[in-house]
This record gives C-alpha cells, sequence and structure tokens, in this order.
C-alpha cells in the first residue's frame, strides 16, 4: 500500500504538480495522425489538464497575402519538419487571449490559426501575428502569446513536448525506428487515472485469469498473443499461462525503466519465457504474438481519465492496417474512441458468456478484459487500502521508481528513459521483449539468442541492441 500523499504525488499530473513536471520533459503521445483529415486537420486536446489545440501547419497566403514558406520549418530539436505544408504540426493554447474564444474552430492561415471572433492570428509557436481591428502602427500584437510546444510526428502518432527548455531526441526504441509500413498505431478512452493502465500493463500474472478461456479460444486477430500457439509446446498462449498461474516474477532496472520477467516451469526440463518493460514514465512494451511488440502510452487527459496511445511492430512482416484498423473500429465510438464496452454498460457483462466462453464474460476483446480492471478500481484508485503480495513485484518496483524519479527530478538530477543527448539516445533501444520456451537452465542465454535469430531475420531490426543489464 502507499501513503495517502504518495497516492497523491504519483497520480497527480496538471501544470505545476510534481509529477506533471517530470511526465512533461518527455514527448508524450498527443494524437493519431489518422484523426488528423485532410479536410480539417485541427482538433482540441486535453493533455494533464491542459487544453491546447493540434492542427497541421498549411503556411498558405492568409488575409495580408503572405507567401507559404519556402524551406522546411525546424522543430525545437533542431531536424527539419518536411517542407511547409506537408506535414508540420503546431500545438498551441485551446483560447485565443483577446476575449478567450475557442480557437479550436479556427481557421488555418499562415501557418497558423485566425480566430474567428476578431481575426487574431497566431503562429505555431504562440506568437499573435495579427490583429485586423487594431491601428496599423499598433505593436499590441507583439505583446500577445499563448502556449505553444513542438510536435513531431512518428509512425502514425504526433508527440508533443510540453516542458520548458529544448526537447529531448528521441530514444532509439523499435517503435521509433521500424520503417512505417511494418507499424500500426491506434488509440483508445480509459475513465480511470493514468497510473492504473500502466500497472495494469507491467503486471505479469493477472493474463492466468483475466484473458483466460473457459471454453476454446477462438479469437483470430486481436489478442493473438494468447490464441497463438507458444511454439514447441502445442498450446496456445491462453491455455499455457491459465494452467501455470503462479509464475516467478523478476524484475530488474534497466536504462528505459524496468524490465519484468514471468517464468512458468511447464516441466522439468522447459519454461515458459515472458519478457515485458516499464518504458518510464508512462508506457510499456510487451510482446504482441509471433513476431510482433507493442508499446502503450497511457497519457492523462485529466486525473480522472487518459488515453492509451499503441505502436504495434511486426519484426518480419508488413502490417496490414486495414484489417487491424478495422478490428479496433469495430470496438469504439468516434470521434472520442471511447469502447463501446465501458461502466456505462457494464462493460457488455454478460453471465452466460462468463459460464461458457470467456474468464471475465466481457467478450474476446483483451483490451476491454484491461479496461474493466483497471477502470473498477475508481476513476483514482485508493491505494492505502490494497494488500499486494510477491507477486505485485513490478507493480511495487514501478511506484518506488515514480517517486524516486519525482525527487530526482525536483533536485535536477537524472531520471529514467530521459536522452540528455543524441549519444544516450542512441543507447536507448529495444526494450526487449519477447514470448518463449527455453530449457529450465540457462534461460537467460536462451531468450536472449532467440531475440538475435528473430532481429536477424528481420528486414529492418537492428542487429545490436545495448542492453546495460547484459
Amino acid at each position: 500500500m502507499l501513503r495517502r500523499e504518495d497516492n497523491e504525488r504519483v497520480t497527480r499530473t496538471g501544470p505545476g504538480t510534481p509529477l506533471g513536471q517530470l511526465m512533461r520533459a518527455y514527448w508524450q503521445p498527443v494524437a493519431l495522425v489518422s484523426e488528423m483529415p485532410d479536410e480539417r486537420p485541427v482538433k482540441a486536446i486535453r493533455i494533464m489538464s491542459e487544453d491546447l489545440v493540434l492542427f497541421r501547419r498549411d503556411d498558405g497566403p492568409g488575409v495580408a497575402g503572405e507567401e507559404p514558406a519556402d524551406r522546411p520549418v525546424a522543430d525545437r530539436t533542431g531536424r527539419p519538419e518536411g517542407p511547409a505544408g506537408t506535414g508540420a504540426w503546431g500545438l498551441v493554447g485551446r483560447y485565443c487571449a483577446h476575449r478567450g474564444v475557442d480557437l479550436s474552430f479556427g481557421r488555418r492561415e499562415s501557418g497558423g490559426l485566425r480566430c474567428l471572433y476578431h481575426g487574431w492570428l497566431y503562429g505555431p509557436d504562440g506568437r499573435c501575428l495579427e490583429q485586423p481591428a487594431e491601428p496599423e502602427h499598433s505593436s499590441f500584437a507583439a505583446k500577445v502569446r499563448i502556449p505553444s510546444y513542438p510536435c513531431v510526428e512518428r509512425n502514425g502518432i504526433v508527440f508533443a513536448y510540453l516542458g520548458t527548455g529544448d526537447p529531448p531526441p528521441f530514444p532509439a526504441y523499435d517503435c521509433f525506428t521500424a520503417p512505417e509500413e511494418y507499424t500500426f498505431a491506434f488509440k483508445g478512452l480509459w475513465e480511470c487515472n493514468w497510473l492504473q493502465g500502466v500497472e495494469g500493463g507491467i503486471d505479469p500474472s493477472h493474463v492466468s485469469f483475466l484473458h483466460r478461456f473457459v471454453g476454446e479460444d477462438p479469437r483470430e486477430v486481436y489478442g493473438q498473443q494468447f490464441s497463438e500457439e507458444v511454439e514447441g509446446t502445442g498450446r496456445k498462449l491462453s491455455e499455457l499461462v491459465g494452467a501455470s498461474f503462479r509464475p516467478d516474477i523478476e524484475v530488474e532496472s534497466a536504462g528505459h525503466g524496468l524490465r519484468v520477467f514471468a517464468l512458468r516451469e511447464l516441466t522439468e526440463d522447459v519454461r515458459h519465457v515472458r519478457i515485458t518493460n516499464l518504458v518510464f514514465p508512462n508506457a510499456f512494451v510487451v510482446p504482441f504474438g509471433n513476431g510482433k511488440v507493442f508499446c502503450q502510452w497511457h497519457v492523462p487527459i485529466d486525473d480522472e481519465s487518459h488515453y492509451w496511445f499503441m505502436i504495434l511492430y511486426d519484426f518480419e512482416e508488413v502490417t496490414d492496417k486495414e484489417t487491424l484498423l478495422a478490428q479496433r473500429l469495430a470496438e469504439v465510438s468516434l470521434p472520442d474512441y471511447r469502447p463501446l464496452r465501458n461502466r456505462s454498460n457494464n462493460w457488455g457483462f454478460d453471465p452466460e458468456e462468463q459460464r461458457e466462453l470467456t474468464y471475465t464474460g466481457m467478450g474476446l476483446d483483451i483490451n476491454v478484459h484491461d479496461q474493466w480492471a483497471v477502470e473498477s478500481m475508481g476513476p483514482v484508485q485508493d491505494r492505502t487500502v490494497e494488500r499486494l503480495g510477491i507477486s505485485d513485484r513490478a507493480v511495487t518496483a514501478n511506484r518506488r521508481l515514480l517517486l524516486k524519479a519525482i525527487a530526482s527530478f525536483e533536485s535536477g538530477h537524472p531520471v529514467p528513459g530521459l536522452p540528455l543527448d543524441a549519444q544516450e539516445a542512441e543507447e536507448l533501444t529495444g526494450p526487449l521483449a519477447i514470448d518463449t520456451i527455453t530449457p529450465v537452465d540457462g534461460w537467460e542465454e536462451a531468450w536472449r539468442h532467440r531475440e538475435s535469430e528473430r532481429r536477424a531475420r528481420s528486414p529492418w531490426a537492428r542487429r545490436e541492441v545495448r542492453d546495460a543489464q547484459r
């Protein structure tokens, strides 16, 4: 359990909070590229209790007749975002500094947003560029500025840096270095605090129950990491982990945060090894069936709701984006990406299904199972009354790391997964995540050998992955 003051410290992310300042020091997902349609790529964004507007820059002529820029526009990392009008993004405060009008309805002009009320034009850096109703000689516009944050697009997701000073370079994680055609990005709304989502993702023992099937597992696409046969066993993962419900859990520190091992001895000679990772502060990396892995961020909207953003990457095959997108869209309502099964309808709970098919009685989508688990705790879990055991090692390790990192960041000291320069960013690779069978003896070498073989077969993966714990 946590002390009440510590529970507040690891859950509250609004402006000015210790955790909020820490999380703003990292690049955070703010939107899917796919939810920014060409006809109107402007969207209201709420992240960590801050209201903003994301827009794709057009850099076309505005009312004053400005000409488009003829060279790439550099973001605050120093990297060009691409030619004007071909992918550069702006993220600014949602409300006009003049009379508080909502800029998410603004017109895209001259690479910025023009307020509909009195025509004030804001650039992507938040500066007020024009105030048409003011005298021609007025310098008032130069005194006006709204919040603004740099944005970078990576494999289907727009990331923003909401911290102070220059943003850090992106780590060389697989989800960022994979070619776009080998990836798939999506998001979903969960109505609970962000930390509940992260703690669910790094908890290895829950898969033996929450994702179990009473009958035969009928899944074919999403959730396939549990419905595929585990190599060398003749059994599906859902069956295997259901029968072996008491894994040995080990946790070790890594440059990206934590690596979590769930070890299940299947026979005297054979062990199942499942490796997942915490990518500090609010993401995790887990295996997703043969050859696939995904990284999933849990990003606060406010302290009682959040979005998860995912980049799935395939080491061997080009992803079938159309199939994956259709499968995911069938489970959510747009435009907010709220799951169709949610608190308002008891997550679709069906007692007959619970008797005959799934352990939860809440359908085949494993996302809904995880969603129910963390949402049912309440908007912000009261960790002062919980009782944790040996199987919760990853959860307790993460909380210790989070509290330590908040204190370190406040003192100006380094924190996990936050590179200070390009060299450190290049050293943050992987993280390694795998589901495999190994001998009981020598399992540490065996899983690394399997990972090396997978990367050797991959048309894009780095063959050598730095690993501080190796």
